[in-house]
């Protein structure tokens, strides 16, 4: 197996919940970058606009109407709504897993409806995801999935095993850098999803309940790493029913309701 590293006892500042300082390998200053200005020169700024979109299953009704809505670069949205209220869906149409059954969507300046099939998978790369399958290689260790991003673009080998081992330590998984998926529990294998988006310092991060399955000390340490690559110019979108964290952080929501999109401004209590 590659990039074995000694595991440790991975303890410490590290491995403790809530918040602490940032995760070196995410704002190194050999890989720091001015992302947000960069962004905005490529993009016209915006990253993600949606003009009427509707999305249906087969034949059935639409589950998100007239879906209207745009996301500069750096940004933050939390996404809130009611259970099947079509949060999910509304991340793979961003992601790009889903085509709309209506509507306009360009996704880094780029009309997804001229965009090739053989094109996606360039533009998928620019984006970190987490949804709630997790989606990890059964047959690779917590370490190698977490690398799969920085070895796929080429990164020195030292360097993926040095950045991989300090943010798995960071999100609490310092005494399973080896493990197979199958061992760790849920919340483990969540936490190993997150890392693997985040060390590539994507473009667009999108995270479907990325907090679902650990209790709220490691759910605040996880959303403070979201807002270092938000303050480092990545653009966030994070899907999440925790009131409770949610309002511990200025950012305005993207609330579903019936299928219908409603951007609510950083102070709005509004909860659906």
């Amino acid at each position: 197996m590659r990039g074995r590293s000694n595991q440790g006892n991975g303890r410490g500042k590290a491995d403790s919940g809530g918040r602490a300082g940032p995760c070196r390998c995410i704002v190194h200053p050999r890989t720091r970058r001015d992302a947000a200005g960069a962004f905005r020169c490529a993009f016209g700024g915006t990253v993600i606009r949606f003009e009427n979109v509707g999305l249906r299953y087969g034949t059935g009704p639409e589950v998100l109407r007239d879906i209207s809505f745009t996301l500069p670069p750096g940004s933050f949205h939390f996404m809130t709504g009611a259970s099947g209220a079509g949060k999910s869906s509304l991340l793979k149409l961003m992601y790009l897993a889903l085509r709309p059954s209506r509507g306009l969507v360009t996704l880094f300046g780029k009309d997804m409806a001229r965009v090739k099939r053989t094109d996606l998978p360039a533009l998928r790369r620019q984006i970190g995801v987490v949804f709630q399958d997790f989606a990890l290689l059964d047959h690779l260790s917590a370490l190698d999935n977490v690398a799969l991003p920085l070895r796929m673009g080429g990164a020195r080998e030292s360097d993926v095993v040095e950045h991989c081992t300090e943010i798995l330590r960071w999100v609490g998984l310092g005494n399973h850098l080896n493990s197979l998926p199958s061992t760790l529990s849920g919340g483990q294998q969540q936490r190993v999803a997150i890392a693997r988006a985040v060390i590539n310092r994507p473009r667009l991060l999108l995270a479907d309940e990325p907090t679902g399955n650990v209790d709220d000390g490691i759910g605040m340490r996880l959303l403070y790493l979201f807002e270092e690559l938000h303050k480092l110019g990545t653009t966030v979108v994070i899907a999440s029913h925790n009131e409770a964290l949610i309002r511990r952080f200025e950012h305005p929501r993207l609330m579903l309701e019936n299928g219908r999109l409603h951007v609510l401004p950083a102070h709005a209590s509004r909860w659906a």
